[in-house]
């Protein structure tokens, strides 16, 4: 018996490669954005080399395999070994870099498609922004393209079809599953709380921690990214008031402030509230961290959080997502009036051989002041306001830190003059500790709302006086503003450039993609269990239970179903009018069973009609000759064409054959 012969697989044209490597590039770029600049410049690299050296033939095993360990093995440096979402998401970014390597044949360039739309959804991992969003779904949308192109060059129809038609198939795909997607979205119940855990990013976005180094927020406060949204409902406190408070920290070794671990079991400290109140709702955004804040101090706790002794707001779980919490706050008018011993010693507390020059000083004010201990806070401050500066630019500390920055340097910033204050005031016998959190913020006037940014971190003092009990104390507040010489904002990427202005914090274009940041925050990502149940709040529905949410679901879902048949099966339909036309009108003539054979010409159809039927021979006979003259005479375009096909194509349509016996 002989062999049959392989059947030749299509080869892999220019053209065909570059659709499929402009798609992978599309898909990648979402989720480079979200990696780390070092990582990002590193894989790109990466795929624009790999894509050169194998343009013309694939590249040797041998060079594949050193590259791929090579890069694998930078991508693990440069994220430290850890393991979490950055990780995986940066590995899966480096295998798709390396993948046009391989790419030589249609199976490898659907491959390559295939693997590239997992990094849109590696993106969402990280961000599910609207910028991301909208790139994912165009990387989506040219890997589409892209496997509809290898389809037609498989079954040599890649020249034949167009652009326009290959995007015109994509968007009826897209517009078949959009309903069924959207259901799914806004109906299918929501759980209060996830089912299962996602780890947490090795890279985890940075926030407000326990532990305060002078010298290491750096990092965070040259941060210029969202740290939350704040909407205010009624009175507005001015921006000088605006401390929104985070962890409170009492223990100091030397080096590092931290909070007291015992102090979280404790009931919140009694609060006499001035007659102020701010009523406002906080957005935060994700921090892969537990701790909230709220302006000084909240009235209570939202559903959901705790207030521990110190009135720091802490969640349950970790916020790994965007969440929303309304709160109430007042300023003091007394915070902790009575001070039990053992926190006045917690309070007090200093570590021994540290900072000689400082004890010194504090004994000295102390014999100098008495019992006065505000005397000795605003000498302090006085002392900082006459000779200190404000800058970003400090060296790095040695053991006796404190006495290094109040003796010798004489310059830093809000860790460096929180930290010293709160030692030099415990020196001199007055109870304190350090306050962190974000301070300010700025009003976006398109949504009438207060941004506040991870720039706009902060560090303060909190000191205890007879009979007010705490009081918040802002050292670095103190700085004169001409020995202000280095902020935050002079280091702020683009400050100084070119388009610093155009798109820069403050600007109308920041002020859009801010505005429309948070409305998507609202709309989409913000859309919970709660939310979820006052869907139909407008209409007259307080909440929708289980029972009624599943039924509009099911609703949803088989009128989407029914969508997706109706257009799936008038995708299929031909698309001539003339031709759709003239296959309805058979269809017509099958109900009386007198429909066209396959193998029947229209003229010979007609004819045997007609000696069935002569009632319906002599109209069904003119129309197929008609159909056949328009069919067979050739495309000559024109308005007398055009015309001829109108007129057909209404003819076929208005034709009726009625039901009744041959004669």
């Amino acid at each position: 018996m002989a062999e049959r012969a392989p059947v030749p697989t299509p080869q892999l044209d220019p053209g065909s490669r570059r659709w499929a490597l402009v798609a992978a590039a599309a898909c990648l770029l979402p989720l480079l954005l979200q990696l780390p600049a070092a990582l990002s410049i590193t894989i790109a690299a990466a795929a624009v080399l790999v894509a050169a050296l194998s343009l013309r033939r694939p590249m040797h095993g041998l060079l594949r395999a050193v590259f791929a360990v090579g890069l694998l093995g930078t991508v693990l440096v440069l994220t430290n070994f850890g393991i979490g979402r950055d990780t995986g998401c940066a590995v899966l970014a480096a295998m798709l870099a390396i993948k046009p390597a391989e790419t030589s044949t249609l199976r490898d360039a659907r491959s390559l498609i295939g693997f590239a739309l997992f990094a849109p959804f590696g993106t969402f991992l990280l961000d599910q922004g609207p910028l991301a969003l909208a790139l994912g779904l165009v990387g989506a949308l040219l890997g589409l393209c892209a496997l509809q192109r290898l389809a037609d060059l498989e079954s040599g129809d890649a020249v034949a079809t167009g652009a326009g038609r290959r995007l015109a198939g994509i968007g009826r795909l897209l517009a078949i599953g959009l309903p069924l997607a959207l259901a799914a979205f806004w109906l299918f119940p929501r759980l209060g709380s996830p089912m299962w855990g996602v780890p947490e990013r090795a890279l985890g976005r940075p926030g407000l921690s326990g532990e305060m180094t002078p010298g290491q927020w750096i990092d965070l406060i040259a941060d210029d990214t969202p740290a939350l949204r704040v909407r205010f409902f009624g009175a507005t406190p001015p921006t000088s008031q605006m401390y929104w408070r985070g962890p409170v920290m009492w223990q100091y070794d030397g080096r590092s402030w931290t909070r007291s671990d015992w102090l979280r079991s404790l009931p919140p400290a009694e609060v006499r509230h001035g007659p102020a109140r701010w009523d406002y709702e906080v957005e935060i955004e994700p921090t892969d961290r537990r701790q909230l804040v709220a302006l000084e101090l909240p009235l209570a706790a939202p559903d959901g959080t705790r207030l521990n002794h110190d009135h720091e707001l802490l969640a349950p779980r970790p916020l790994t997502s965007l969440t929303r919490w309304r709160m109430q706050s007042s300023p003091p008018l007394a915070y902790e009036a009575q001070l039990r011993s053992v926190l006045r010693r917690a309070a007090l507390q200093l570590p021994t051989g540290y900072n000689p020059r400082t004890h010194a000083l504090a004994r000295q004010w102390r014999a100098e002041a008495g019992d006065d201990d505000a005397a000795i806070v605003q000498r302090s401050l006085d002392w900082i306001r006459g000779e200190f500066a404000y800058t970003l630019d400090t060296p790095l500390p040695g053991r006796h830190a404190v006495d290094e920055f109040l003796f010798d340097q004489q310059a830093g910033f809000c860790e460096h003059y929180s930290s010293a204050f709160v030692v030099l005031m415990r020196a001199a016998g007055i109870p304190s500790r350090v306050v962190t959190g974000y301070v300010g913020g700025y009003r976006n006037p398109l949504g009438d709302y207060w941004l506040v940014r991870r720039s706009d971190a902060h560090a303060w003092a909190e000191v205890w006086l007879d009979g007010r009990g705490w009081v918040r104390v802002d050292p670095t507040a103190a700085v004169a503003p001409e020995r202000i010489y280095d902020t935050i904002h002079d280091r702020l990427p683009g400050a100084d450039g070119l388009l610093g202005g155009v798109f820069g914090a403050g600007s109308d274009w920041f002020n859009a993609g801010d505005w429309l940041r948070r409305g998507w925050n609202n709309l989409v990502l913000g859309f919970d269990a709660d939310r979820q149940a006052r869907m139909l709040r407008p209409l007259g529905i307080e909440r929708l239970d289980g029972v009624r949410l599943g039924l509009m679901f099911a609703l949803a879902v088989l009128l989407a179903l029914l969508w997706m048949a109706w257009l799936s099966r008038r995708g299929e339909r031909q698309p001539d009018p003339v031709l759709r036309a003239w296959h309805a009108l058979d269809k017509r003539y099958r109900r009386l069973h007198l429909g066209r054979e396959p193998s029947e010409s229209a003229l010979a159809w007609a004819k045997r009609v007609g000696q069935a039927r002569p009632d319906l021979g002599t109209e069904l006979q003119r129309l197929s000759q008609r159909f056949s003259d328009w069919r067979y005479a050739g495309d000559h375009p024109g308005a007398a064409r055009a015309l001829e096909t109108r007129q057909l194509v209404r003819a076929l349509r208005a034709h009726r054959p009625r039901n009744g016996e041959p004669r």
